[in-house]
């Protein structure tokens, strides 16, 4: 079986707990700690939405090591995608040898070290880092769509406002420039975030099953919220219905007299029946008696 199998295994079991009111809480641990074990990466996160499915049974559980593993998965999760930090365990583990090799060092020694640690102390700059007044101002719009959902949803998570900065950054990466086109991609970023019909995108943006970089050049239609999507498609299928309806009666016209009734109202079809260099053969129905013939 594979990961991305297990995954939906897993998650039937946890929204069928978390549409029983946190019932099978002990179940529930056994299956969120199995997902910890599993090596969960962004295709699998995507295809199964899993991220959403704990964060609902963190909401509904009313266990402690339910909700507190809850939100261990969906921090690991998006540390996995963005790219981790090293914790503060590995960080305390590694610099106690260097202590103890700091103390057999000459004084004078330690002190060219302390001199060469002082510059670390502050932080170098980002790339996120601008002063430009039209980018700030799209980042605080584009903090505000995001922050639609109450915090409390997405503890563990990057904030808003990190959130905001990558996005705006990668829009800004593919134009160069603030001009209108720019705008317009901020705007219609803004526009699908904020949306109370679309808390897919949202949510997916959130948990980092959306990274900032693909959503800065996702179509209208990808973004779209599920039922906009539904009209789209019954559009699709009704106007593919039109046009195969349209093949199969022919146009409608006056021009063709039956022979028959002697009467105006028929409808024709231009198959090519002969080689391409030949004209196209043309199908006649009478509408008013059934007739049927062909001229070329």
């Amino acid at each position: 079986m594979s990961v991305e199998e297990e995954v939906m295994r897993i998650q039937k079991k946890l929204n069928k707990m978390t549409s029983e009111d946190g019932s099978g809480q002990e179940q529930a641990l056994d299956l969120l700690k199995t997902l910890q074990t599993l090596n969960v990466n962004l295709e699998v996160l995507t295809n199964t939405r899993i991220g959403m499915t704990v964060n609902a049974l963190r909401k509904s559980s009313k266990d402690d090591e339910v909700i507190s593993l809850s939100k261990t998965l969906i921090k690991n999760w998006k540390k996995f995608l963005s790219g981790s930090t090293p914790s503060k365990e590995s960080t305390s583990s590694t610099s106690k040898p260097k202590k103890e090799k700091d103390e057999k060092l000459p004084r004078e020694e330690k002190d060219r070290d302390k001199e060469r640690k002082i510059p670390s102390q502050f932080p170098a700059p980002t790339s996120h880092i601008t002063t430009d007044a039209v980018r700030l101002k799209c980042r605080e719009m584009l903090a505000a769509a995001i922050r639609t959902d109450s915090p409390e949803d997405f503890e563990g998570c990057a904030s808003p406002e990190e959130l905001a900065e990558e996005l705006e950054e990668a829009i800004f990466l593919e134009f160069k420039n603030t001009d209108m086109k720019y705008k317009n991609r901020v705007r219609s970023r803004i526009s699908n975030l904020k949306d109370i019909k679309n808390p897919t995108l949202r949510t997916n943006f959130r948990i980092g099953a959306i990274t900032a970089a693909r959503l800065a050049t996702m179509t209208a239609e990808e973004m779209a919220n599920d039922e906009v999507k539904q009209l789209r498609e019954k559009f699709t299928k009704e106007a593919i219905n039109d046009a195969q309806l349209a093949t199969v009666q022919g146009t409608r016209t006056d021009l063709l007299k039956c022979g028959k009734c002697k009467k105006r109202n028929c409808t024709y079809n231009q198959v090519q029946t002969r080689s391409a260099d030949e004209p196209m053969t043309t199908f006649v129905l009478c509408i008013e008696c059934g007739n049927r013939w062909k001229f070329c």
